[in-house]
């Protein structure tokens, strides 16, 4: 196997990484009004519908209204607006966004997220947006993960080739595409206590401690 060149750039996941997705929030709306496990999810993110949105096309607001009676029909019963509910949780990742800032200028940073059009907003409204060098939206670019298109992009944008860089992403499959592009992969997980700076540490990146980031 050839031996990868120097780590120059690190591309990241949005929600779940950046963004704390709150499944312990999802999972206790699930439980207040008796739904399966994973239903908020699976009715607002694994739908054919939702894979036109993440890829530029379809109107958003009918993609949440439809998430809303799809979850609905698996109550039997009309419900409040759960996913507005869950999704209003989320927050940025802390320590996460303060690494982000550390890597740079030593490192080359993007976002590269599955995401609806209102990325580029939220990540303005958290102040997120400036701290990259690239974000990398899946519904501006017409693709979505696991397409290895789109890390190849995220790269270029860069400017640097998929081989410098480190991609992080909570979703193994999505890791597993960026590894086949030639990439670093790391699979993160919040809710299993991971720290992200000790992982890309072990990858042989310098970061700038955190007290003086």
């Amino acid at each position: 196997m050839t031996a990868h060149p120097p780590v120059r750039a690190v591309i990241f996941d949005y929600g779940g990484v950046l963004s704390n997705m709150r499944w312990d929030v999802s999972r206790q709306l699930e439980d207040a009004h008796g739904l399966p496990r994973g239903a908020i999810m699976e009715t607002l993110y694994r739908t054919p519908t939702w894979g036109e949105i993440e890829r530029g096309r379809g109107d958003r607001a009918a993609w949440l209204a439809e998430a809303h009676r799809l979850l609905e029909a698996r109550a039997g019963r009309p419900l409040p607006r759960l996913h507005d509910a869950w999704r209003g949780a989320h927050q940025p990742v802390a320590d996460n966004v303060a690494l982000a800032r550390a890597l740079r200028p030593a490192y080359r940073t993007a976002i590269l997220s599955n995401a609806d059009r209102s990325l580029r907003e939220r990540l303005r409204a958290t102040g997120l947006h400036d701290l990259f060098d690239a974000i990398v939206s899946s519904a501006e670019e017409g693709m979505a993960k696991p397409e290895p298109a789109i890390y190849r992009l995220a790269a270029e944008r860069l400017a640097v080739p998929p081989t410098a860089c480190v991609f992080v992403d909570d979703f193994e499959p999505n890791v597993e595409a960026a590894v086949a592009v030639g990439m670093r992969g790391v699979l993160f997980y919040i809710d299993r206590g991971h720290d992200l700076r000790a992982m890309l540490a072990d990858l042989g990146l310098t970061i700038t401690p955190a007290d003086q980031a």
